[in-house]
């Protein structure tokens, strides 16, 4: 178990996760699917897309962890997620769960429900106004982008993280990482990055990658949030827009370094 995070623990990981070169099976939006495949790639994994309930559950029992993002949610393909995520369980593999827009309306709501209750999740990761629809809390979302600032909130997402045993990733202009009773706060990110469609769905694949290849879940995923959030952070200054900032992005988390990650990372924590 590792009892330390810092510069040092953050490299390691970054390398365990190209040097394991982990399958990440997403059942995720459309809006983001190759957004999220060239994330994956770009962080040294392997992507791969199966969303039908007919290999759902059996492309689950492969990867090394399973990610469910409910951002175009229907019935169907809820029933794949259950299906997915009770084969993960049985192997012990990691399941990562993106509540896009959940608090937002009926379906969204209810389906987050249904795999909090029906499956082991091992990491939640979302925006202040989802995790606090979760944790039962007014968060105030509209669409499936929050309207809260998740100022003042880190007790309540603490106390969700211990109530569940989650692991939970909440995303803001500080990035809040906590099991219940340990905490990580990233500060790398840049504010371009809440301009481009997918980049909290890109984290979660972060978190996602990580989780599949370290050894402690908590520190695993601060860590994929922190190399991801230091790659956006320099794409944004090099960038000349949105526009521009995807294929730069790309391109510095796949070239993301050691040197660099010790010398762009700030965060605070209590272990």
């Amino acid at each position: 178990m590792i009892t330390t995070f810092n510069g040092d623990t953050v490299a390691s990981m970054a390398a365990g996760v190209r040097e394991e070169h982990p399958m990440i099976h997403h059942i995720t939006n459309s809006v983001v699917t190759n957004f999220t495949a060239n994330i994956t790639l770009a962080m040294g994994a392997a992507p791969v897309m199966a969303p039908s309930i007919a290999e759902s559950a059996q492309m689950a029992g492969f990867a090394g962890a399973l990610l469910l993002n409910i951002g175009t949610i229907n019935p169907e393909l809820l029933e794949s997620m259950l299906a997915a995520g009770k084969a993960a369980n049985e192997k012990g593999i990691p399941v990562i769960l993106d509540p896009v827009g959940a608090g937002a309306t009926g379906l969204r709501t209810n389906a987050t429900a249904s795999l909090l209750s029906e499956l082991n999740i091992s990491v939640v990761r979302g925006n202040a106004g989802e995790i606090l629809s979760l944790a039962g809390s007014s968060g105030g979302v509209r669409g499936v982008d929050s309207l809260a600032t998740g100022e003042g909130k880190d007790r309540v997402f603490a106390d969700f993280a211990r109530k569940t045993g989650i692991i939970t990733v909440v995303s803001g202009e500080t990035d809040f990482v906590t099991d219940g009773t340990n905490w990580i706060k990233i500060y790398n990110g840049h504010p371009v990055m809440t301009s481009v469609t997918g980049t909290g769905c890109g984290a979660t694949t972060a978190a996602a990658c990580f989780a599949a290849s370290g050894s402690g879940l908590l520190q695993s995923v601060a860590a994929g949030i922190a190399c991801y959030n230091i790659a956006g952070e320099i794409a944004c200054d090099i960038c000349k827009g949105p526009g521009s900032f995807v294929p730069e992005f790309i391109d510095q988390l796949a070239n993301l370094t050691g040197e660099t990650i010790l010398n762009k990372l700030r965060i605070e924590t209590n272990l």
